[in-house]
C-alpha cells in the first residue's frame, strides 16, 4: 500500500476542515470562470507549504 502524501487531505480530517471554508455563491450576470473545489486548493497550499516552492 502507498504511503499517502502529507498534503493530502483524507476525508475524515475534510469533513472537519470543509465547514470552516466559507463559500461563495456565483453571479447570474457575470459568473466568469468556475472555482477550483475547495478540497484541491486546500491540498496544493499545503503542498506548496511543506514542498518550500516559491
Amino acid at each position: 500500500m502507498a504511503r499517502p502524501e502529507l498534503w493530502d487531505v483524507d476525508e475524515e480530517r475534510w469533513v472537519a476542515l470543509g465547514p470552516l471554508v466559507p463559500g461563495v455563491e456565483r453571479w447570474t450576470r457575470y459568473p466568469g470562470r468556475k472555482r477550483h473545489p475547495d478540497r484541491l486548493v486546500f491540498q496544493s497550499i499545503l503542498f506548496v507549504l511543506r514542498a518550500g516552492v516559491g
